[in-house]
Order: structure tokens, then C-alpha cells, then sequence
């Protein structure tokens, strides 16, 4: 320490005598070691306890909200799937979503005209399915109709949506004849409306769903689905026939305005239902919820070509190994498989989802509880009971 430094110390150490406090500003020490010492620690606390102290309020200031409503300059399109007697066709109640002016459940603002519907999702031919799933079908998944008729009468599916996916060249080539047939069958098992889905081969669904619609005239399916690679015989058929088209696009806003685009030189926006892809939790959940939150917000903004209903295929939740694997750790598959699928779609009902595609049916009462109670209603908690965990 230099003799300037001490002379620092002596003029502190007078002021401290003085008046007991020193406040430094812009003071830099460097030192080894610093010790500082304090005489009467008892005074010191009760200052520190002075200090501190505060009074509670005795009320709390009195404010009027005000929830942050807007007027949007567009609007979602309202799609009806399904066709009744009236409208030429055999379904006994047909279903209708869209028509929203606000993002999803803003109730402050707006009652959503039509809540989101969920869609059974069966197969011609039943893949490997997990156990969850199998047990609340049982030898039903052996015949696509009697899978049907579970989903809408024990589990109040909306409408059921069909895979071919055994026309794939590569799984059995049934023949679109005989898929056709299937389809005529399925609409004499059940009265709601029905989505086909093809195999996802763009040369064999470029002949299937064209007969589809044929043979399905008058009753408004919605036909998957178009794509960019795969999406002109699909909207052709569904102009001849008045069906509906799932437009799918991978994940990317400006393919899914494109292939709307396409899609609009042959069928109006009220045939249209938007597929963005719905990722897995833990496979792109957040990227794909925030592209179709984008869309949703884009169309109220006023783009027309992002203004169609949108789809979530959350059934493919189940593709998630930590979905269905046997792993003590990860807790027993019979919550964990059908939470999986009630995450994903959870995500996305709040993202501006209209129609689910669904495969476990605790998974899908839940999401109409949640529905009916972000709507002003109630909740049975169906979600434990149907799986037995919780009774």
C-alpha cells in the first residue's frame, strides 16, 4: 500500500466516525484478502431489520379488465362432410367445422360456431397395433366394419376415417375394385360421414380414389388425400362426384398455399380441408404446432389461401416408441400410449385444429371433455375410466 493509499484509509476512516455511513461511487479494489469488521452487531441487525420491515397493504388497487378483443379482417371457411337425405345423400348426421373469426377458443371474443370433431380411425387391413389399442377393439379389428360401428355407437366417434392401406403394390395390391366394394360396405355399417384414405403409392391412389368417389356419389367424403406430387385426379373426382379434398403439405406453409391454389382451379374453399402434418411429442410437436398456428393466424389476417379447416392425423402419435415400447421405466404403455396421443392433439386443438383423426378412444373422449369445457361446459373425467388406471 502507498502513502496515497493510506491517506485513502484515514480521510474513510474520520468519515465513518463521523456519521457512521460512506457511500463510493465508481471505487475499484483489488486486493488478496479483505476483511471488513462491524462493532455492535446487535445495532446492525435491528437497522437491517428497520430497513426491511414493510407494511402489508391494507387493499388491493381496484382495476377493470378489459380482454384484448379484436376484429379479424378474415375468417375460417365453413366445410360440411357428410350428406343427408335432403342433400342426396345417407347420412344420418352429417357434421359441419370452420366458421371461426378468432384464434382458437377465444371465447372472450367469439363462441366457436362448430367445435372440433374427431374422426375413428380404422383399416382394411389392421396393422400391428398396440396393445392399448387392441384391447378396446378386440376381434374387430378383423373386420373393418364391425370396427366402425364400435367407434361411433360404444365411443361417439363424429365420423370414421378408412385406410386402404392393403391396395399398396407393396403390402397385398388388393384391387380398387374390391376396395370400392369395401367402402359401399362401410357406409351401409355406420351414418356418419366417412374420409378414405388410400395407401400413400401415388400411382395406385391416383386410381383408387377417383373410384372411391365414384362409387360414394352423393354423400360427400372427404377423399386422402392430394398432395403436390399426386393432387389433379383427386380434385377432378371430387368436382364430379361433390366430394371434399384433404389437402396434404409436409410441415411448409408455402406448399400447403400452393396446393390449395391447385386445388381451387377445380373445387370452391367450402371442399377443402388442410393437412400441414401433426408431429409426435418429442418428433417436431412445436415446430409443426407453430406452422399450423401460422396458418390459423395468416387466414384471419385475411390470405384466402389458408382460410380452409385444418386436420390433425394425431393417430400417428402411436408411431412414437416411447408410445407404445414396454419400458418399467417410462410407466405402464396403458396411460403412457393414449397421454401420447392426447398431448399431441391437446397441442394442436389449441393451435386451431378442426378435425382430429384418432386411434385410442380414452384419448379421443378426453379431447371432446376438453372441448365441451373450454367451450363453457363440463368434463367427466372419461379419460381414466375408459382405461381402467384411477378407478
Amino acid at each position: 500500500m502507498g502513502d496515497g493509499d493510506g491517506e485513502l484509509v484515514r480521510v474513510l476512516l474520520e468519515l465513518l466516525s463521523a456519521s457512521g455511513e460512506v457511500e463510493l461511487q465508481d471505487i475499484a479494489i483489488a486486493a488478496e484478502e479483505l476483511t471488513l469488521s462491524f462493532e455492535g452487531k446487535a445495532a446492525l441487525s435491528r437497522l437491517l431489520a428497520e430497513e426491511l420491515a414493510f407494511a402489508p397493504p391494507e387493499a388491493l388497487l381496484e382495476a377493470e379488465y378489459h380482454a384484448p378483443t379484436r376484429t379479424y379482417p378474415g375468417s375460417i371457411v365453413e366445410v360440411t362432410l357428410g350428406a343427408g337425405r335432403a342433400d342426396g345423400g345417407t347420412r344420418a348426421r352429417p357434421v359441419t367445422i370452420g366458421g371461426e373469426r378468432a384464434p382458437a377458443f377465444h371465447t372472450f371474443q367469439e363462441i366457436p360456431l362448430h367445435p372440433p370433431i374427431i374422426a375413428g380411425s380404422i383399416f382394411d387391413t389392421a396393422p400391428p397395433l398396440p396393445l392399448p389399442v387392441r384391447a378396446f377393439f378386440g376381434d374387430a379389428l378383423n373386420d373393418p366394419c364391425e370396427w366402425a360401428r364400435l367407434w361411433v355407437k360404444k365411443y361417439g366417434a363424429d365420423l370414421v376415417d378408412l385406410d386402404l392401406t392393403s391396395t399398396d403394390p407393396y403390402i397385398k395390391d388388393t384391387p380398387v375394385a374390391d376396395a370400392a366394394r369395401l367402402v359401399e360396405d362401410l357406409l351401409q355399417a355406420v351414418d356418419v360421414p366417412i374420409i378414405i384414405g388410400g395407401s400413400g403409392n401415388p400411382q395406385k391412389d391416383a386410381r383408387l380414389l377417383p373410384k372411391v368417389a365414384e362409387v360414394c356419389e352423393g354423400e360427400r367424403v372427404l377423399l386422402s388425400s392430394a398432395n403436390l406430387d399426386m393432387w389433379r385426379p383427386v380434385a377432378e373426382a371430387a368436382k364430379r362426384h361433390g366430394h371434399l379434398v384433404l389437402a396434404w403439405s409436409p410441415i411448409d406453409i408455402n406448399q400447403a398455399k400452393e396446393l390449395n391454389r391447385n386445388l381451387s382451379e377445380f373445387i370452391p374453399a367450402s371442399q377443402i380441408i388442410m393437412d400441414p402434418t401433426s408431429a409426435a411429442l418429442g418428433y417436431g410437436l412445436e415446430y409443426a404446432y407453430s406452422v399450423i398456428e401460422r396458418i390459423r393466424l395468416a387466414a384471419l389476417m385475411g390470405d384466402r389461401e389458408l382460410q380452409s379447416p385444418q386436420a390433425a392425423g394425431t393417430a400417428n402419435s402411436w408411431g412414437a416408441r416411447e408410445a407404445w415400447k414396454t419400458d418399467p421405466t417410462l410407466g405402464p404403455r396403458e396411460l403412457r400410449g393414449p397421454m401420447w396421443e392426447l398431448t399431441g392433439s391437446l397441442a394442436y386443438l389449441l393451435a386451431g385444429v378442426d378435425l382430429f383423426i384418432m386411434l385410442h378412444p380414452g384419448a379421443s373422449s378426453t379431447v371432446k371433455d376438453i372441448v365441451g369445457w373450454l367451450s363453457g361446459g363440463s368434463a367427466p373425467p372419461t379419460f381414466r375410466e375408459l382405461i381402467g388406471v384411477g378407478k
